[in-house]
């Protein structure tokens, strides 16, 4: 499994990041986590082929983190040419909420005729959803997005890789990213508490439980990008981690 960050940056661009959305080349499919606003951008930035992405996975509904959904499929339909179904899984209000995002920036934008299907699933936390060749399971975060906020456990070829989200601790952590191939969470500051986000600290000190083989930490505010990575990998835009 292949995995490049195409933005780890928090809702503000903190050091001049795009928002959230990893790019996963697993053993028979090529998927997203995550889709924040700016990842049109980025997916050109890094010479990504949209067309060749099967699945975007969403933890949770704020424009950094689903707000590029909208230019991706508007890009498969007027740009690449994508005849391929998209699939998207995300917490349950996703398709209610693409569907306003859609029609707030572009009129009409969600239910033109396509050459391609947009397949919104909606998974729930505790209930594992298979797409293709992934194995998807959600677990309860909290952040308030309007929506449930999830993190995510992704299994293909044998891989894990997780993803928090933005959450402040809660202890679902702990199964969602135990022993993950890579455990990708948010670290937001330091050791500064900030409400529905998560701190090195905190997350440090939970870490022997949850036992990953890598950790990356993503979300990071301009104190945490100034800090020495230690025991983690530290995201960038275009970082790529083989596992």
């Amino acid at each position: 499994m292949r995995l490049q960050v195409l933005g780890c940056g928090d809702a503000f661009g903190s050091g001049g990041r795009f928002h959230t959305c990893f790019h996963v080349e697993a053993e028979r499919t090529r998927f997203l986590i995550d889709c924040g606003a700016s990842s049109l951008i980025a997916i050109r930035r890094f010479g990504v082929d949209p067309n060749d992405i099967d699945t975007v996975f969403i933890t949770h509904l704020h424009g950094d983190h689903f707000g590029g959904l909208p230019w991706l499929i508007l890009d498969g339909q007027l740009v690449s040419r994508r005849t391929k179904p998209l699939v998207i899984v995300g917490p349950p209000g996703t398709e209610a909420r693409l569907f306003a995002a859609m029609e707030a920036l572009f009129p009409g934008s969600s239910t033109v005729e396509r050459r391609f299907a947009v397949d919104v699933r909606e998974i729930e936390a505790g209930t594992p959803l298979t797409v293709g060749e992934v194995k998807a399971s959600a677990f309860t975060m909290r952040h308030p997005s309007g929506a449930p906020s999830q993190a995510l456990r992704l299994e293909s070829g044998g891989k894990v890789v997780a993803y928090t989200g933005d959450t402040e601790w809660v202890d679902a952590i702990v199964p969602a990213g135990r022993e993950a191939d890579l455990m990708i969470a948010e670290g937001y500051t330091i050791e500064r508490p900030v409400k529905f986000h998560l701190d090195w600290a905190t997350l440090k000190a939970r870490l022997p439980e949850i036992a990953p083989k890598r950790l990356m930490l993503t979300h990071m505010s301009e104190e945490m990008i100034a800090h020495p990575a230690d025991g983690y990998i530290a995201a960038e835009d275009g970082l790529t981690v083989e596992f």
